[in-house]
């Protein structure tokens, strides 16, 4: 059975309460369990952390066989990530929630996006079934 590890930066674990124009109104857990629900024969392995050292080590364990991030806020700020990312050599998505490229000018800023096959943006929570989807062709 294949392995899609699933990530997710800062704050994204108080979805649900943040502001639902941008980011929906499902919890992380409901997006996990959604996004689990969807495909029954991939294994989903799930992180969420606030912490940027905690999401590398997670992205140096390459026990996966291809990834979906939502970095957050370290989407724009993150030159580590970035590297940790250019590192792995598997599918990768990026997924934001909202569209952050028509939100705050810092916002448009991405160190994420050169080192993933794919940037899916402003679908909410349907962006991580699309990533599943592109990810499902290639592993």
């Amino acid at each position: 059975m294949k392995t899609i590890l699933v990530i997710n930066g800062p704050n994204l674990n108080m979805l649900g309460r943040r502001p639902k124009e941008h980011y929906g109104s499902k919890t992380l857990d409901e997006i996990n369990k959604m996004i689990a629900d969807y495909d029954k024969s991939i294994n989903f392995s799930f992180f969420q952390s606030n912490h940027e050292g905690a999401i590398i080590d997670r992205i140096q364990a390459n026990d996966y066989d291809a990834l979906i991030i939502n970095p957050g806020a370290y989407t724009h700020t993150s030159v580590a990530i970035h590297d940790a990312l250019e590192i792995v050599a598997v599918p990768k998505v990026e997924v934001h929630l909202s569209d952050v490229f028509n939100r705050e000018d810092f916002r448009k800023i991405d160190f994420v996006k050169d080192v993933c096959d794919i940037t899916i943006t402003n679908l909410k929570e349907q962006g991580y079934i699309e990533a599943v989807k592109y990810l499902q062709k290639l592993i």
